[in-house]
């Protein structure tokens, strides 16, 4: 077992999967000498060769182009999309290529891509470099979406998604690089809890708290807290955006009877609102109170001043686990605050 940042633990699982197949590629802005702009790939171009760590044009439409091309010819390229909102010039290749050609096909060529996004907000970067753009990519069918929320989960599921003959979005909550905790480099990807696996983190019985990448550790403070005042939350964290796993956040409702949602993307068409719609479906004769959403706002990202009342933090989520259990607090009272 070592201790190991997030960053550090998707390079190395990076480096054990090109370690393990000669066909594993990657691609991306300076990812080769620099490293990437967050260093996630420092050290394998000098240890793999130019050859496997290559460096691109700023170009993302070419480099998800370029990789379905690869992926045809048998290999498994590695995509970085340097921030989040740099990936809309591949949007078109993503989902009218990369999401169809397994089905166009009728099974012939499959697209084993995987492309990484640093995404969300929380390190003081203005719009295209805090955004959360989720949401476009689960509307997608033919797309696997994951968010990973902790180092040891970052050093599986890179492997896994590379493993995987889908292609898969593997989404890194950029605020959480420097977050550090222990990881077992043992572990096998292949009988680990599989990429479409959610998980229940902390056990509770009054309120089931569900989100995923960034939010999570927010999450589990939030139990806590609101253990303190005798509200046990049980948290959820979902781990694969499309497909959502939903018999276990079905299960965790059944049992508390209110479901709260958050996630730093906006609220409109985000993916708290397919939760709430899919689970009030499944249960609605076990839910005591209607499905709370706490998300970002519907607005363009925020300057880097402003993104602390942006973000769903402890205090906002704590409120909506207070309105899912029809608690009054001290927001109740703000103008605006039954909206």
């Amino acid at each position: 077992m070592a201790t190991m940042t997030f960053a550090r633990a998707i390079n190395a699982g990076l480096r054990r999967a090109m370690e393990a197949d000669p066909k594993v590629l990657l691609m991306g802005e300076d990812i080769g000498s620099l490293g990437g702009v967050f260093r996630i790939t420092d050290g394998l171009q000098k240890d793999f060769g130019a050859h496997r760590v290559l460096d691109t044009p700023l170009a993302e439409s070419g480099i998800i182009g370029t990789a379905v091309g690869l992926a045809y010819r048998g290999y498994r390229p590695v995509c970085e999309i340097q921030f989040d909102g740099f990936i809309y010039p591949a949007f078109d290749q993503i989902v009218s290529q990369v999401a169809k050609l397994h089905y166009r096909t009728q099974g012939l060529v499959k697209v084993p891509l995987t492309i990484r996004v640093p995404f969300g907000g929380g390190i003081g970067s203005p719009e295209h470099h805090s955004e959360s753009p989720e949401a476009y990519f689960t509307h997608t069918s033919g797309l696997r979406v994951i968010s990973v929320s902790n180092p040891q989960d970052a050093y599986t599921m890179i492997q896994q998604a590379i493993a995987c003959d889908d292609p898969v979005l593997y989404f890194e909550p950029k605020r959480r690089y420097h977050d550090r905790g222990d990881v077992d480099e043992s572990v096998d990807p292949a009988t680990a809890l599989s990429l479409g696996s959610a998980q229940v983190l902390t056990e509770g019985r009054d309120v089931t708290l569900v989100t995923y990448g960034p939010l999570v550790k927010t999450a589990l403070d939030v139990a806590v807290a609101a253990g303190d005042e005798g509200v046990s939350v049980e948290v959820i964290d979902l781990r694969s955006l499309s497909p959502v796993d939903y018999p276990v956040v079905e299960a965790s409702v059944r049992k508390t009877g209110r479901l709260v949602i958050t996630h730093e993307a906006g609220q409109n068409g985000g993916l708290g609102a397919e939760i709430a719609a899919s689970i009030t479906e499944r249960c609605f004769h076990y839910l005591e109170h209607a499905p709370v959403r706490v998300t970002g706002f519907d607005i363009p990202y925020p300057y880097s001043k402003l993104e602390s009342h942006h973000l769903p933090d402890l205090d906002r989520i704590l409120d909506g686990v207070d309105r899912a259990m029809g608690r009054a607090n001290s927001l109740s009272n703000l103008p605006g605050a039954d909206d």
